[in-house]
């Protein structure tokens, strides 16, 4: 039993954060550093103090390619702030979605094959993507997990599992370890090695962060939770060497550029250079929303995944009162989903069913 108890507050902020960092990247997904930084500039948003609109000069358009009209998760719109009237649907949140789901179904003694048969009943197939869709697809044909990982799954490191473990830091306050656990259920059906490590890091920052401010001690924590020797578990090392070296956010993010490369489809999009982004940004972002959002949108790689995950500590860290409203009002209280039967729900009613979860299981 956790031996903090759960706020409504500091949950109903994790989902905020999480929503609010996801939509900032969404629109810039896949976008180069060059152009990304170019574009924010340009339009006026650097350093990043809020959403980037499409609602720009001609010019601006045509330079960086700005369109309005294309299909995102089976919406016709891109999700530029301008377009939206509520935090649009995204892989980064159907699974967060999707773990409360399965935790009011199952509780904290859910096995892998819950999570899978989760996925295969309440998430259609094309959207997932890559290391999920792979392990959905090796489960339809009835190769169950953990095999379902490994058989013919080149995304397997991928950051696919970091994206999924925010609800189990959630629904476990101030036991990191508890949440670790339950990440590496959920992370074990799509990944394997470091890419389970990665949800099961993000998992034990966000149990950590419901009773600590110290971003270095949150870290810490949860990097004992993961193999000390791993490669995540190094790259997380050096992370927090540069910040006791005083090297800067700029060059911090600088030297994991110089030793992953954004333009290989590879390193883009492996667990290991985003979870370091991740870090970065909360270590040197100063509890600071806007900087946070700021240091982990402009270094690129998966914009919408890193700034998705440190939103969502911060956002248990601040509590939802804390967050600047800029970065909330937009949001109107409502996210879309592709989980079936949680199409349109408000934020505030899945903080409260996350705190039915929790004390659910504390009855017990």
């Amino acid at each position: 039993m956790s031996s903090v108890d759960i706020q409504y507050d500091k949950v109903y902020g994790a989902w905020l954060g999480r929503s609010a960092g996801c939509l900032l990247g969404q629109p810039v997904e896949g976008w180069y550093q060059d152009r990304l930084l170019g574009f924010l500039k340009e339009s006026g948003n650097l350093p990043v103090n809020g959403y980037m609109s499409s609602d720009v000069s001609g010019e601006i358009r045509k330079k960086y390619d700005i369109v309005d009209e294309k299909e995102v998760y089976g919406g016709c719109m891109v999700n530029w702030v301008n377009n939206i009237e509520c935090m649009p649907e995204d892989d980064d949140t159907n699974y967060t979605i999707l773990a409360l789901k399965l935790m009011e179904q199952k509780g904290y003694n859910f096995t892998p094959d819950d999570v899978g048969e989760c996925w295969l009943n309440c998430l259609p197939v094309l959207h997932v993507c890559t290391a999920e869709r792979v392990a959905y697809i090796n489960m339809v044909n009835n190769l169950s997990p953990p095999a379902s990982a490994g058989y013919r799954n080149a995304y397997r490191e991928y950051i696919g599992a970091q994206i999924r473990g925010d609800f189990y830091g959630y629904v476990c306050p101030g036991d990191a370890a508890k949440a670790a656990r339950l990440a590496w259920k959920d992370a074990c059906i799509s990944h394997t090695k470091n890419g389970i490590y990665g949800e099961m890091f993000a998992a034990a920052m966000l149990a950590e962060a419901a009773k600590e401010t110290d971003m270095r001690k949150i870290i810490r924590t949860a990097l004992l939770q993961i193999p000390p020797k791993s490669r995540l578990a190094e790259a997380i090392e050096e992370i927090l060497s540069w910040n006791m070296q005083s090297v800067d956010a700029e060059e911090a993010a600088r030297r994991i550029r110089q030793r992953f490369d954004e333009r290989l489809g590879y390193d883009w999009c492996h667990v290991i250079p985003n979870a370091m982004i991740v870090c970065t940004g909360l270590l040197y972002g100063d509890l600071d929303f806007s900087r946070t959002m700021h240091i982990c949108l402009t270094a690129a790689f998966d914009t919408d995944c890193n700034c998705a995950t440190a939103g969502s500590v911060l956002g248990m860290i601040l509590g939802a009162d804390n967050i600047p409203a800029e970065w909330t009002a937009p949001l109107r209280d409502q996210i879309r989903s592709g989980v079936d039967g949680m199409g349109l729900v408000s934020l505030s009613s899945l903080a409260s069913r996350t705190i039915k979860v929790y004390r659910k299981h504390q009855k017990k």
